[in-house]
């Protein structure tokens, strides 16, 4: 049986206690592997095999670090298919999916980073005939880097990658349950030449090793992704200890359709944003608006190829949606639609656990579900589910839109649909969201800032931000 161990110092090496986790694969529910379950004495370690790398990796210039994180992504490009295999047996998701998406944006995180550091410009200001001041930015030092279970490898490495390639040394956390491709990427970064102790990955649970990373005195900045009650207990815990964070944080996110959008365009997209993952990405549409003039329209066709989505071995090429990643999610997301049904929620597809034969019997399928009838303000309407389920509303105006839309805690990302130009920009500015996806759902352009607003966090990852978020600024004036 598979068993994993923690990176630390450039090694691979068992938790100190000697404790491990089963390794579930979600298709079968059976045990692939061992996962370590280490502690706080690991997490120790971990930060000073960091402290002894730091003042080399921080001295290096800009473009050797970058080199090597060049390298580490060409390493993914290479073994794409057997990390793409180890994603989905770890997740449960399509392979078709970790191959197209998750694994290449891996690389894409490496490669994007690792020459952006390179090019990373300061400010300087010029006060005529006195002075001249300039901003220099320094690396923070070692910096802690907590990921989820969703998209493994894919948000492991858009933490790791800016911090590392500005000069911080990493202590990463994966999620415990979906750790197989972290560990694939501690063997990846020894022959990368990544320097021991410069990125360190410690296995384990929240309680165990991530509070343990909250809690060091050595850690000087927290970049999380999760759910948001974790993410007001790192804020609770790492506030007293000054500590920087960045928290992307639980979405209930809108999906705006008007009657001037291109329909089919609009109903395919929307089906990757319901159910893309199972419907357990943090982006995806889960509250879909659309104007009443083309309701039911739009609902007769989005039904149709919801039905058509193949439920399956996500192993097999032909599946559409895989196994949700735990049994524990499943129940949570099957009570989800007892809520509905209580709610008045009239149930259009779906809704029932899926029993497979052969080697997934024992696996945590469900169908695709659609809902209407269910108010803006219902439990369903306002609590992040993170599982492949949907409720259509129809809206009468622009303004009822933006209101149902805003109308959540949450405000990480919202898609709308028109042609109308003026609309688009209007309504976008309206909306309570970090992202706004205009005709188009998770594009990405690496550049650019991403976070949300309200309860879905704080801070911003991706692009110059990103970048600045690892280190801290000094003035230097300098009188002439």
């Amino acid at each position: 049986m598979l068993q994993l161990q923690n990176l630390i110092n450039g090694q691979l090496v068992p938790p100190v206690a000697g404790h491990y986790l089963p390794l579930l694969e979600p298709a079968t529910g059976q045990p692939f592997g061992q996962v370590p379950d280490s502690d706080a004495a690991d997490v120790d370690a971990a930060v000073r095999a960091a402290e002894a790398a730091l003042p080399a990796w921080r001295a290096a210039p800009a473009e050797e670090r970058g080199r090597k994180l060049v390298r580490l992504a060409e390493l993914i490009e290479q073994h794409l298919e057997s990390l793409a295999r180890a994603e989905s047996q770890d997740n449960g998701k399509p392979l078709s999916l970790a191959r197209s998406l998750d694994i290449p944006r891996a690389a894409s995180n490496f490669a994007f980073f690792g020459t952006a550091a390179g090019h990373f410009a300061t400010e300087a200001h010029v006060q005529e005939g006195v002075a001249v001041n300039y901003t220099v930015r320094h690396p923070l030092g070692v910096v802690a880097c907590i990921s989820p279970w969703n998209l493994p490898l894919y948000l492991f490495t858009w933490k790791i990658a800016p911090a590392l390639a500005v000069g911080c040394c990493v202590v990463a956390k994966p999620s415990e349950v979906t750790p197989y491709t972290a560990f694939l990427l501690s063997e990846l970064a020894q022959q990368a030449g990544l320097p021991p102790g410069v990125l360190n990955i410690v296995h384990g649970t929240g309680p165990g090793v991530g509070q343990a990373l909250v809690e060091h005195p050595g850690i000087r900045a927290i970049s999380f992704t999760g759910g948001t009650k974790t993410g007001e207990q790192i804020a609770r815990s790492a506030a007293p200890r000054f500590k920087k964070l960045s928290l992307e944080l639980g979405g209930k996110n809108p999906n705006l359709i008007f009657a001037d959008c291109d329909l089919a365009t609009a109903v395919q997209t929307s089906l990757r944003s319901s159910f893309a993952n199972q419907g357990q990405i943090c982006l995806c549409g889960s509250r879909i608006l659309v104007e009443r003039r083309i309701y039911e329209q739009f609902k007769t066709a989005f039904l149709a190829q919801v039905r058509a989505l193949t439920v399956g071995d996500p192993l097999d090429e032909t599946t559409r949606q895989g196994a949700l990643v735990s049994e524990v999610h499943l129940q949570k997301v099957l009570s989800y639609i007892e809520l509905a049904h209580q709610e008045g929620g009239r149930l259009l597809t779906g809704g029932h656990r899926v029993l497979l034969p052969g080697r997934c019997a024992g696996g945590y399928f469900l169908e695709p579900t659609v809902f209407e009838n269910l108010g803006p303000a219902c439990r369903v309407n306002q609590e992040e589910i993170f599982g492949p389920v949907v409720t259509l509303m129809p809206f009468d105006t622009e303004e009822e839109a933006v209101r149902w839309a805003n109308g959540t805690e949450y405000g990480l990302s919202a898609t709308l649909w028109t042609r109308d130009v003026t609309r688009a920009h209007r309504v976008a500015q309206q909306l309570h969201a970090g992202v706004v996806w205009v005709n188009t759902w998770l594009h990405r352009d690496l550049r650019t800032p991403f976070g949300g607003m309200k309860n879905s966090g704080v801070g911003r990852e991706g692009g110059l931000e990103a970048l600045r978020f690892f280190t801290e600024a000094q003035n230097v004036c300098i009188k002439l």
